[in-house]
């Protein structure tokens, strides 16, 4: 099994991050390069940084900003927001970025996934699918979960797989910014339906419920914000928990 990455997850609204609940109801709380900076020395496995306005903006990526933000991060770093043509990938790439993340853009165009995927290799490609519970299945929505698809989660994930993407990031829109736990059986329907790393997301609130994305859901990883930023858990804390329940983690080395 590989080992479990533990991923903070950065919403970057404007000139901050901020935190949400149900995608709605923003709350700011800093600026982003200080939160890089102290990740970095938790020695997170990976950082997630959304701009949650570039959909609606029209402008794409802030490449400016990313090299800002990628200079002080030495980690992994999946950048999303904005993305909607090939061109803009290698750019990106260059400013700092390790991993693009799409969401819209996939709905608007399934085919990209594959045009980035053969460009750039498939661990460049990570697909957000954000899904609501709709009658007995979960419904994939877009823009920031906004605008509904028709689409199944389960189902779009697998075509995503098809077209080459690395990775799924699945999240709950209702459990988003709760802290009451992952929709563990979103996160399971999803990892049963591909055989590509899932990593869970939406209303991570304490260390159990990393483990339970892991052990009950499949999930390969574990994205979480609010439990990071409004609590005293860490990323330490979560990856010794997750080594208690006996999940390979990568540890540091004072602690390896």
């Amino acid at each position: 099994m590989l080992k479990v990455r533990v991923i903070p997850t950065l919403l970057w609204k404007g000139v901050g991050l901020v935190k949400g609940v149900s995608f709605d109801s923003w709350r700011r709380v800093g600026p982003v390069l200080p939160a890089i900076k102290v990740y970095n020395r938790r020695e997170v496995d990976e950082l997630a940084l959304f701009d949650i306005l570039a959909h609606s903006s029209g402008e794409g990526p802030d490449l400016e900003s990313i090299v800002d933000f990628s200079s002080d991060c030495f980690v992994p770093l999946t950048v999303g927001g904005g993305i909607t043509r090939l061109d803009q990938v290698q750019p990106l790439l260059r400013a700092g970025a390790d991993k693009i993340s799409l969401n819209t853009a996939l709905h608007d165009n399934p085919a990209l996934a594959s045009e980035i995927a053969k460009r750039h290799g498939e661990q460049c490609v990570v697909a957000s699918i954000d899904a609501r519970a709709e009658e007995g299945t979960w419904i994939c929505y877009k823009r920031a979960g906004t605008q509904r698809t028709r689409r199944k989660a389960a189902d779009f994930a697998r075509e995503m797989e098809d077209r080459g993407v690395g990775e799924i990031l699945i999240t709950s829109i209702e459990r988003d910014g709760t802290m009451e736990g992952y929709d563990l059986a979103l996160i399971e329907s999803v990892a049963s339906a591909v055989s590509i790393p899932i990593i869970a997301s939406g209303g991570a609130g304490s260390y159990q419920h990393l483990v339970e994305a892991v052990i009950q859901a499949g999930a390969s990883a574990v994205a979480a914000a609010s439990m990071f930023h409004f609590t005293e858990q860490t990323p330490a804390g979560a990856k010794a928990a997750l080594a208690e329940a006996g999940l390979p983690v990568r540890m540091s080395y004072a602690e390896s």
